[in-house]
């Protein structure tokens, strides 16, 4: 992760901003970096800067680390041009999770032939719209994922062209180190107050423990047996960046209307937010 310039654009809404995302040299790269992430631009001499990363995991399924992603983006971009982007094979699409299933745009599989130097102000265009916040979805009717060259050179254009990305992430490719993990600035792990969560999260850390990585908890509740979000902390050797309380509008929202814009959920996530972009 040292190869990796962590500056970042300002946080300015509305406006893309000219940012670069580089690409990890091929030698002396940890073991946990995968072929994907070598795929990333060379370091400049200077450093320029680029779109704020965040990746965001699951300890386990079931964990509402789609739903936390998108509250994610919803909350940065109020402050900056922001791309959510689905990456969880294993789903039927972030956009049905959203109410956009119907909505025009392009999804992954529309991406097959996005090789080599993408367009990435063109891209953003094309993508269907919640709220502010742009997303590029998997596609429930043509579920194959992309291949990995694909996500690296889509990733790389967004990234000199917006100031946040948010990636859902599928925890299995994680846990295998075929994700772009590695490159986040920062990586959320979602964890419920279970036994269960906490394994999953300790599974996670041997390959999203790299140097500079910024890794940190976001716990969920109800707490069936009693475990505490310290308890969780204490066991994974993680910091607690937010405790999500029990919201039941969000489960009712998610089947009906999408994820709500207020409750105790969201105002948690918006301040989640503003601690990444301080």
């Amino acid at each position: 992760m040292d190869a990796l310039v962590r500056s970042r654009p300002p946080m300015t809404a509305g406006h893309p901003t000219e940012a670069v995302v580089p690409r990890r040299e091929t030698d002396g790269l940890p073991a946990s970096v995968t072929p994907i992430d070598r795929r990333w631009p060379a370091v400049a001499t200077t450093p320029s800067p680029r779109a704020m990363v965040v990746g965001v995991v699951g300890a386990r399924g079931g964990a509402g680390t789609s739903s936390l992603a998108a509250a994610l983006a919803r909350a940065l971009a109020g402050s900056t041009a922001t791309v959510l982007v689905d990456l969880d094979r294993g789903c039927g699409g972030v956009d049905v999770l959203l109410g956009l299933e119907g909505a025009d745009g392009v999804r992954w599989p529309d991406l097959a032939d996005a090789r080599g130097d993408v367009d990435g102000a063109d891209l953003v265009a094309l993508l269907p719209r919640w709220g502010a916040c742009a997303v590029l979805s998997a596609d429930r009717a043509r579920p194959q994922p992309p291949e990995p060259a694909v996500v690296a050179d889509v990733l790389h254009a967004l990234s000199r062209t917006v100031g946040a990305l948010v990636l859902d992430l599928d925890r299995s490719g994680v846990v295998a180190g075929e994700s772009v993990a590695a490159v986040c600035d920062t990586v959320l792990v979602v964890a419920p107050r279970d036994l269960r969560a906490t394994a999953g999260a300790l599974a996670l850390r041997p390959v999203l423990d790299v140097p500079g990585a910024d890794l940190g908890l976001v716990v969920r509740g109800p707490a069936p047996g009693g475990l505490g979000a310290a308890e969780i902390a204490e066991a994974v050797g993680l910091p607690v960046r937010a405790v999500l309380p029990v919201d039941r509008r969000l489960a009712a929202g998610t089947e009906h209307a999408g994820i709500p814009a207020s409750g105790p959920f969201c105002r948690a996530v918006r301040r989640l937010a503003a601690g990444l972009t301080r």
